[in-house]
């Protein structure tokens, strides 16, 4: 991973777009630091399209894409999208699954909870499960006393044991019965909601993370940044990203909306006086 201090003006020239994780990215020591909501802010105002992509809950992301300075938000890991619609002063939500086949999935999950609380019981189940609509999320940090690398593993060994999915981000391991993921509706979005297509995408969006459950955006675009923190988890991943910042989560996410928006200024100016 190269420092993020590196990454060229010319790059920087081609973003437009900056999808994010939330939690230990865009938050730090779970609260969303003011430089970094500010930066938030000050991408959007300066033309750039940014979406959160995050493993946060149903109820979560409803109140983001109302009340965020964002174009859209793909939530509990890749199950859904939402966006505000101004035109119609509504909110859209586009969801992998029909209503239909959500009970069916909601009922088996409840079952891996069970066995979840019986085989690793100092686990508990995340305080925003209430506002989940597809998937179960274990918390092993958040509002329990930190688990055990293996009591992690041993979590993770009994979604696959039910054939869910299932991904370990900073404080959780999100599991689901599907083939989606982060990338997976994060294309979706991009194509169906904002006309990118994929190759497109690819050159003119950066991600940026923290954790293991995002490996998939990692690998997918080749200008992804981790914010520092992801150190922690490097030695468990197959997928790092190009660049790193030097703070850790929203202090990183700040560092990295600075200095794209300074140098896409630089070379704007350097356009015009040409």
């Amino acid at each position: 991973m190269k420092p993020f201090s590196k990454i060229t003006a010319s790059d920087c020239a081609r973003i437009t777009g900056i999808l994010f994780d939330i939690d230990d990215t865009f938050s730090l020591q779970g609260k969303i630091p003011a430089d970094a909501y500010a930066a938030l802010w000050d991408l959007h105002q300066a033309g750039f399209t940014v979406v959160p992509i995050t493993g946060r809950p149903a109820g979560w992301c409803d109140h983001m894409a109302r009340m965020w300075p964002i174009q859209g938000i793909v939530g509990e890991n890749g199950a859904f999208y939402f966006y505000y619609d101004q035109s119609q002063g509504k909110l859209m939500r586009r969801f992998i699954f029909s209503p239909d086949e959500i009970a069916d999935k909601r009922s088996k999950l409840k079952e891996i909870e069970q066995v979840v609380r019986r085989r690793v019981p100092r686990a508990g189940v995340s305080a925003d499960q209430y506002y989940r609509l597809f998937d179960l999320a274990i918390d092993f940090c958040e509002d329990v006393p930190a688990l055990s690398d293996d009591e992690i593993v041993e979590i993770c060994s009994i979604f696959h044991e039910y054939g869910a999915t299932c991904k370990v981000s900073s404080i959780h391991v999100n599991g689901w019965f599907g083939s989606y993921n982060k990338l997976s509706t994060t294309k979706l979005f991009l194509e169906e909601r904002l006309g990118f297509s994929w190759e497109k995408a690819r050159d003119n969006f950066v991600f940026i993370g923290d954790s293991p459950n995002d490996e998939p955006m990692f690998e997918a675009f080749p200008m992804s940044i981790g914010v520092a923190n992801i150190r922690t988890f490097a030695d468990r991943m197959n997928h790092l990203p190009a660049y790193v910042t030097q703070a850790e989560g929203g202090l990183g996410f700040a560092e990295m909306a600075r200095s794209i928006i300074n140098k896409t200024r630089k070379n704007r100016e350097a356009d015009d006086a040409s």
